[in-house]
């Protein structure tokens, strides 16, 4: 009898035993992901990129409010918010890290090289030190880059501008994504027999001068994927308006706020790349250090008709390279 009521106590402890184990199992599998979100600051493509970014991972089975839940930080273009939010968004330990942009990206990046972390509108991650090579990131930090065609966005503007002898190029110096790209700008003018006239500005306070000195003394404007010009696109869209100066830019909402046309990235496209790559991640499918940072998927021609209107210039003519 005492025998009996051992096994029966035994199969009752197990019974209980394994209803714990599956319990936590339960438990573990429907876990709430917390992602810590660093943005530069608030502009069309950035926006995209983080809209695009929840919308992969809806894709991918992660749903804001159900299984997901992001801190989001906009640091409003200031490296010392950069690097209090980036110390803030750390410290909660949370399951994935996005940085958008390239100075958002190399903040989070100095915080830790533990937590995973994904990035997006990131021009070149090799150049920007956040990984060894693109091909093999090789430490906690991976994602899908925003590197634009710019031989084919200048061969655009001079097929606009066929006589052109000068073409202005603006950016921020300071951010070393536009200055990759501005060098290659260059490289691509010089090329065609054409002299880029370079003018920088270090906030969004000096983008009306450089804009207007450009437009002034240039026969068209190319600028690149830089945050602060994006910022302040429909300012400098109303001068070369003025000025009736034919603008390409990197980005295509940048262009629809103040360009007139340009072979671009979609960054909300982008950003869904970048949202499917980290539910690999989040999934434990994938790892940065051997997750290859991914090229953009689609790149379009974009002509603003408002402005190829108001340059007196038919938008069905604007046609990309061949």
């Amino acid at each position: 009898m005492k025998a009996k009521n051992l096994m029966i106590g035994l199969s009752i402890a197990g019974a209980l035993l394994m209803g714990g184990c599956s319990n936590k199992s339960s438990s573990e599998s429907t876990k709430v992901k917390h992602i810590g979100v660093l943005q530069l600051t608030q502009h069309p493509s950035l926006d995209k990129s983080y809209e695009g970014f929840k919308k992969g991972l809806k894709e991918s089975g992660y749903v804001e409010g159900k299984n997901v839940k992001f801190d989001y930080q906009n640091a409003q273009n200031n490296q010392d918010n950069l690097k209090s939010m980036s110390e803030k968004l750390v410290k909660d330990k949370p399951d994935l890290l996005l940085g958008i942009s390239t100075p958002a990206s190399q903040s989070l990046a100095s915080a830790t090289t533990e937590i995973p972390t994904v990035v997006t509108a990131v021009t070149d991650l090799q150049a920007a030190k956040l990984v060894k090579t693109n091909e093999k990131p090789g430490g906690n930090i991976t994602g899908a880059h925003d590197m634009s065609p710019v031989d084919k966005q200048i061969a655009l503007l001079l097929s606009i501008v066929p006589k052109a002898k000068k073409i202005g190029i603006m950016y921020n110096a300071g951010e070393s994504n536009s200055k990759i790209q501005a060098d290659m700008a260059v490289k691509a003018l010089k090329k065609a027999g054409v002299t880029p006239v370079i003018k920088t500005a270090n906030s969004t306070n000096d983008v009306q001068q450089v804009t207007e000195t450009l437009a002034s003394s240039t026969d068209g404007i190319y600028v690149p994927t830089d945050n602060t010009f994006s910022s302040a696109a429909e300012l400098s869209g109303k001068i070369v308006k003025e000025k009736k100066i034919p603008l390409v830019a990197a980005s295509i909402d940048h262009v629809k706020l103040g360009g007139l046309a340009t072979i671009g990235i979609d960054f909300e496209e982008l950003g869904v790349q970048t949202g499917k790559m980290a539910a690999k991640i989040l999934d434990g499918k994938a790892k940065p250090a051997t997750m290859p940072v991914e090229d953009p998927k689609s790149l379009n021609l974009y002509v603003n008709k408002d402005m190829a209107k108001a340059l007196g210039i038919d938008p069905a003519s604007i046609k990309a390279p061949k």
